[in-house]
């Protein structure tokens, strides 16, 4: 038993098979050596000294740990297991207490890292639990340095230090290694219990059972000395998790927040708060400690970090979190038709919400459309085990991922779509990274080649190599690469040649010749067949079949399009663009252009069509390479580059039906008012669509 004021302190001493000193616990080495003895503080009196060695999984020890304890593997093999020398140390502390006659005792050690940073997290991961007794005791240094104002800073404090500030004997080789520093530990107590002292121990510090869940406000002052940033996380652990790894230290309430990405799940990092500063450096020792199989890089963070993750302004929000010590779950894909009753009929009687109804949230949009997340609270962990039972079960007609959430992860979900524009805008233009538009020849003439087969690894540098001297006859920006759906080289590849009679070289050459460890096909075609699959259309032995995402009357214009790559298409990444409608367009020299290239991209043939996913793939993500603003000046008074007027008001559009055409799209946007012209030079129009389009709308789909 402890009290806060117990008449009796256990003076403990301990050692682990690596570090040694101000870095004990830093390596994750495990414990191999324990020693103590009982104080009677009334009485000055003492009981007996123990010291009793623990038998590691790991039972190789460090140089260090060698030349200082004088232990060996071979000793230690015949020692007894962690949990059986805690319930032997347990046993023998009441023996000795009861011979004292006293029933309550507090523990006392030499400063913080033995009890937080050895004790705590190797228990921890071995799953059994400490005593009450571990979570509570005094730091011999903290006391020493308030009895002895004028003594060395705690930080500076060792065992040898404050005995000899006392004038005490300090010959550690008369004693065994844990003898000499627990009998000096009790000398330095009783010098500071003498009448010149008179020191009482009061305020014994705590080691918190559990971590605290709660809500965090934007408004709230966050220390910047008390964050950490822990990355290389497990995807699905969760802030009891974070807490388990940071075991024996003080997280803040409500101090763990899980970050998560563009897309809203979570990538591997948190930022974690914690009660004082020298938690957070306590914390940074165990840098690239093991969660599992993983090591966990632990860096330091700022306030301003934290707030940005885990505050929160929403009232609805602050509500459903002010429940403390709740479990929470996140539930995703749920129908947006479900409801407060379906989603309890769908948990079910084996895992009742906490409160009902009150215990749900569901994440709109700010127009209060549904997204399609819910959080969920739960009063233990017995009912949110139960839940995460139906992970993928189904929901109506659709299955719903349950996952372990926490309060500062309910807050970024919400902050992200209660931020999202009911209309998504493109930001303020910038400098194309290509030229102005390179005119891709079509027709029937068969000046184009296909490679087919290609490594995936292979670039254009491979593929010139691979042409060899007949490289010189490429035309500019000649080379396409085809990406599959996922954005990634599909292995085949377009060149355009010089000539018909270029091509037919090239492919009676190179068919079939080695490319690393893998032979490439290489067939003569035309402009046309070129087109079709760079815009998602496919070739074969049974001919050319129209590209997916054009409707019937876009695919009649472009048969007989001169496809045209805008320069725009540089703005976007290769996995993040729908090609537009092509029509016929005169070709025409580019006048000079500005343009910005950053440094990796500047070599010949940058215009391979990686634009052009093939087949094509929704949007994801949008690019933008930043331009000197002098280039930005210069581009946005050029007539030849189109530049987005602003503000910006192109719409994207995602999860269209494949025979779309325009007319169903027109009338998707009914109401809306007049589009300006401007837009007419980023996208490539037949005068029917470009006059359907001139009537009064206000927003131009792509």
């Amino acid at each position: 038993m402890t009290a806060s004021h117990s008449d009796s302190l256990v003076v403990l001493f301990g050692a682990t098979a690596g570090a040694y000193g101000a870095k004990l616990g830093s390596d994750e080495r495990e414990l191999i050596l324990l020693v103590w003895q009982v104080v009677d503080l009334p009485s000055k009196k003492v009981g007996t000294l123990h010291k009793s060695l623990v038998k590691a999984d790991n039972l190789e020890l460090s140089d260090q740990c060698r030349e200082v304890s004088g232990l060996t593997p071979e000793g230690l093999g015949k020692a007894e297991p962690l949990d059986r020398v805690l319930q032997q140390f347990s046993q023998l502390v009441s023996s000795d207490l009861k011979v004292l006659g006293r029933s309550s005792y507090t523990l006392c050690s030499d400063g913080q890292l033995l009890i937080r940073q050895v004790l705590h997290p190797e228990t921890s991961k071995k799953n059994f639990l400490l005593s009450d007794c571990f979570y509570s005791f005094y730091d011999l240094r903290k006391e020493f340095h308030t009895c002895y104002p004028s003594s060395a800073t705690v930080k500076d404090q060792t065992i040898k230090t404050m005995a000899e500030y006392l004038g005490l004997g300090t010959n550690e080789t008369e004693e065994d290694f844990g003898v000499w520093q627990v009998k000096t530990m009790v000398a330095i107590i009783f010098s500071m219990l003498s009448e010149s002292c008179n020191h009482i121990f009061t305020e014994p510090e705590t080691v918190k059972y559990k971590y605290e869940t709660g809500p965090c406000s934007k408004s709230e002052t966050v220390d910047s000395e008390t964050v950490i940033r822990a990355r290389g996380l497990p995807w699905q652990s969760s802030d009891q998790d974070i807490a388990r790894f940071f075991k024996g230290l003080n997280i803040a309430k409500g101090g763990v927040a899980l970050c998560l990405n563009a897309q809203g799940r979570r990538n591997g990092e948190a930022l974690v708060r914690f009660v004082n500063s020298e938690q957070r450096d306590l914390a940074l020792e165990r840098h690239k400690h093991h969660m599992g199989s993983r090591y966990i890089e632990v860096y330091k963070a700022t306030g301003e970090e934290f707030l940005k993750i885990a505050g929160g302004t929403s009232n609805e929000v602050a509500q459903f979190l002010s429940k403390e010590n709740q479990v929470i779950i996140r539930m995703r894909g749920l129908p947006f038709t479900a409801t407060q009753e379906d989603v309890l009929g769908f948990l079910g009687p084996e895992c009742p919400v906490t409160g009902g109804k009150e215990g749900l949230l569901f994440v709109k949009y700010p127009d209060g459309r549904p997204t399609g997340d819910a959080f969920v609270l739960f009063s233990c962990e017995e009912y949110a085990q139960n839940a995460l039972k139906k992970h993928k079960e189904i929901l109506g007609k659709r299955y719903i991922e349950l996952f372990r959430s926490t309060a500062a992860e309910v807050q970024q979900v919400l902050n992200r779509y209660m931020s999202t524009p009911l209309i998504p805008t493109l930001p303020t233009p910038i400098i194309p990274v290509i030229p102005p538009p390179y005119t891709i020849a079509t027709g029937s003439v068969r000046d184009c080649v296909r490679l087919r087969g290609l490594p995936y690894t292979a670039g254009i540098d491979d593929i010139l190599e691979f042409m060899g001297d007949a490289t010189g006859d490429i035309k500019p920006h000649g080379v396409h690469m085809v990406l599959n759906q996922q954005g990634r080289p599909s292995g085949d590849a377009f060149i355009q040649m010089k000539s018909a009679d270029k091509a037919f070289m090239v492919a009676q050459k190179c068919h079939k010749k080695m490319m690393k460890d893998r032979y490439v096909e290489v067939f003569q075609c035309s402009g046309e067949e070129m087109n079709f699959v760079l815009m998602g259309g496919t070739l074969n032995r049974s001919g050319l079949s129209p590209p997916p995402c054009l409707s019937p009357p876009a695919y009649a214009a472009f048969q007989t399009a001169a496809a045209v790559i805008p320069a725009e298409a540089a703005l976007y990444q290769p996995q993040a663009l729908l090609p537009a409608t092509r029509t016929p367009q005169a070709t025409a020299a580019a006048p000079p252009a500005v343009t910005y290239y950053p440094a990796q991209a500047a070599q010949l043939y940058m215009n391979y069509t990686a634009y052009y996913p093939s087949p094509p793939v929704s949007p994801t993500t949008v690019g933008y390479i930043a331009a000197p603003p002098g280039a930005v000046a210069a581009a946005a008074t050029a007539t030849h580059t189109p530049i987005l007027p602003q503000p910006g008001a192109l719409v994207r559009m995602q999860g269209l039906p494949y025979n779309t055409g325009m007319k169903e799209i027109l009338s998707f946007f009914q109401g809306y008012q007049y589009a300006p012209d401007d837009y007419n030079g980023l996208i490539q129009l037949s005068d029917q669509a470009r006059s359907v389009l001139q009537a009064p709308k206000e927003w131009v789909c792509l």
